[in-house]
């Protein structure tokens, strides 16, 4: 049999075999670049000594646990959460382009992040609650937008890449505006780094995105119900105006936690929800194989921010605009062709 039967609450959901293999292999890809990254640094610890600084024995405990260690984490968790992000907007729009850098969130979200950086105090609260309006108040400007010509796909990415230019001009002028110390903080914060996070600043994140990844769950089968077309979705009791709601929530509060603590992180968004349909060999975009390749890219994306101008680390971002530019190039160009 090419499908398996998983049980989701009081629901059943065939899944292709081939989709559930990819996914032990992209989460087996994922611990291992974790592995790699702790056992990176000054110094490099052999595995034996990660795994027994892990378990609170050895010399190495303090750097692995409390330097390494949340670094790696805040890779893996928020790469899947851009992931998520990407395969719900993706989704929405029925299209490859769909994802929250291209259409304008991650801007959004950042706008919001520096008006609470310049205007507030810019506390961690305040970084978290300005991201998520911010990301909020674009998608609604987007979607208004793009009702009133009728909405589509196309239309809706169209109008939010005008969006996305609009936000970025209002976002360089508001460093330009800033005091010179606030605007140099908030210039590096935007190229989207994981330099120097610690625990104290991934807890709450951390709790935001496990939460949303619930509600995904709890959604699942509505989610499914709506791939297979909206009158199906209706004659089986899904509220498809509920739903879309729910779910625009979910990926905007998925980005802007992101950006709130790292910066705009662009282009896994994109790229991670097409490898792992591409992967799966699935003819949607699922919300598993988006998550375990957006931690595996962000992941590996990290390493070679740290790597590439040893012992200085570049900021993760410069690294997936690098790479996401190439992609998006290469997408452009099959989005084109395409009859």
């Amino acid at each position: 049999m090419n499908t398996i039967v998983l049980r989701v609450g009081r629901y059943s959901v065939l899944v292709e075999r081939r989709t559930v293999l990819v996914s032990l292999a992209l989460a087996g890809a994922g611990l291992a670049l974790a592995l790699v990254g702790l056992c990176h640094g000054a110094s490099w610890a052999t595995p034996s000594e990660v795994l027994s600084a892990l378990a609170g024995r050895g010399d190495s405990v303090v750097v692995i646990r409390d330097w390494r260690l949340p670094r790696v984490a805040a890779a893996l968790v928020f790469g899947a959460s851009l992931g998520l992000a990407g395969a719900i907007f993706q989704n929405l729009t029925r299209n490859a382009l769909g994802s929250p850098d291209v259409i304008g969130l991650d801007a959004g979200a950042y706008t919001g992040a520096l008006f609470a950086i310049t205007v507030l105090s810019g506390t961690a609260a305040q970084l978290a609650i300005g991201s998520v309006i911010g990301g909020l108040l674009t998608a609604l400007l987007i979607y208004v937008l793009s009702l009133k010509s009728g909405l589509s796909g196309l239309r809706l990415i169209v109008i939010g890449i005008a969006v996305n230019a609009i936000l970025t001009a209002v976002n360089s002028w508001i460093e330009l505006r800033a005091e010179l110390d606030v605007a140099i903080a908030a210039t590096g914060w935007s190229a989207g780094s994981l330099n120097g996070i610690d625990w104290d600043e991934v807890y709450l994140p951390f709790l935001i995105i496990g939460g949303l990844m619930l509600v995904l769950v709890t959604l699942s089968h509505a989610m499914h119900q709506a791939a297979l077309g909206d009158e199906l979705a209706v004659t089986s009791g899904v509220s498809l105006n509920r739903l879309r709601l729910l779910i625009v929530l979910v990926g905007v509060g998925c980005t802007a936690t992101v950006t709130a603590i790292a910066g705009p992180i662009v282009f896994i968004a994109l790229a991670a929800p097409q490898i792992g349909r591409r992967l799966a060999g699935a003819a949607g975009v699922t919300l598993v194989p988006a998550a375990l390749t957006g931690a595996a890219l962000l992941m590996a994306a990290d390493l070679v921010a740290q790597l590439l101008l040893a012992p200085m680390a570049l900021p993760v971002g410069v690294v997936t605009t690098a790479i996401g530019g190439c992609y998006l190039i290469w997408l452009l160009f099959r989005e084109v062709k395409r009859p």
